[in-house]
């Protein structure tokens, strides 16, 4: 299986207007944008919750770091702090635009598997 070159956000960190529908809901109601992002992302809904009781980062720095991971983004974990050092709300704004982008065009594969075995016939 060939590697994929690895690549960059579809959007800046600063761009949160791209969409406004991200961006209302971070605005009105940041908890239900990160719990919607990490369910969208196939994670656990309270995850962000957990952060939240315990006055910490760890689950943005982690599902950051899983969306690079899964989508082959450039970055580091150094990287993954900055940006939510620098503007955490943002931050979100950018892998929910990250992951609404990737799923809206990704096409699903369904690979099919045969196996065959070998016939024996008597002589004749």
């Amino acid at each position: 299986m060939a590697m994929q070159p690895a690549s960059q956000w579809n959007s800046s960190l600063l761009s949160c207007c791209d969409d406004m529908g991200i961006c209302c809901c971070a605005l009105w109601c940041f908890p239900c944008l990160q719990c919607k992002t990490v369910s969208e992302f196939g994670e656990c809904l309270c995850l962000p919750l957990v952060e939240s009781l315990f006055l910490g980062c760890g689950v943005s720095t982690a599902m950051r770091a899983a969306v690079r991971e899964r989508y082959r983004i450039q970055g580091s974990m150094c990287d993954d702090c900055f940006s939510l050092l620098c503007c955490y709300s943002c931050t979100w704004c950018q892998m929910a635009r990250e992951i609404k982008e990737r799923k809206n065009h990704s096409a699903p594969v369904t690979v099919q598997t045969t196996t065959v075995q070998p016939q024996h016939y008597p002589h004749r």
